[in-house]
């Protein structure tokens, strides 16, 4: 097997909720553009990031958000359009 084709059958290393929808993500870091891209709706109208306590803070416009690693079921990082 090669090295690209170990990787490609590698679990996602992050699982992000979009509103309500799961997405594998590989990358450390995501942009607010990113995360609006992935939930299908247009940046104009904004990024919600919901933390495991449901406090929410919107997003700045290229904001690179860091994604923190161990985070399990009922921690996954989630977003909204806002």
């Amino acid at each position: 097997m090669s090295q690209t084709e170990a990787k490609a059958a590698q679990k996602p290393k992050y699982i992000l909720n979009i509103e309500g929808e799961e997405f594998p993500w590989d990358e450390d870091t995501i942009t607010t553009e990113q995360i609006a891209e992935l939930g299908g709706w247009e940046i104009s109208q904004g990024v919600i990031e919901v933390d495991q306590h449901n406090v929410e803070r919107t997003l700045a416009p290229n904001e690179v958000i860091e994604i923190k690693p161990g985070h399990g079921f009922g921690k996954k990082h989630r977003w909204k359009r806002g």
